[in-house]
């Protein structure tokens, strides 16, 4: 599993507070170091909420949300956009908000 994670996001680290505490072995992904990886951008942007419309680059950048190669792109480019945290199962894949919610993939 890998966590898609921002330690200053405190939904993010209760997501990781939870993964451990419930022993789940997982990648600590930090997205805003390492970008979106090319491997799960196709899951990522088929999320519906996936991008984050309250940030400065959504508002300067306006996009269609439900336009798929809109939001690869801008996820690419912008990984700041990122909704977060995101656990990725093998195909599956759940926004962590609440944190809770990732319990679906375990």
């Amino acid at each position: 599993m890998r966590l898609y994670h921002n330690p200053r996001c405190s939904k993010s680290r209760q997501a990781v507070a939870l993964l451990s505490e419930s022993g789940i072995e997982f990648e600590e992904y930090r997205y805003l170091d390492l970008g979106i990886a090319e491997e799960d951008i196709e899951i990522l942007s088929s999320l519906e909420g996936i991008i984050r419309t309250n940030e400065k680059e959504f508002k300067e950048n306006k996009f269609d949300t439900n336009d798929i190669e809109a939001v690869k792109k801008a996820l690419l480019s912008t990984p700041k956009l990122l909704q977060r945290p995101v656990l990725i199962k093998s195909e599956n894949a759940v926004i962590g908000r609440p944190p809770e919610d990732l319990k679906t993939l375990f």
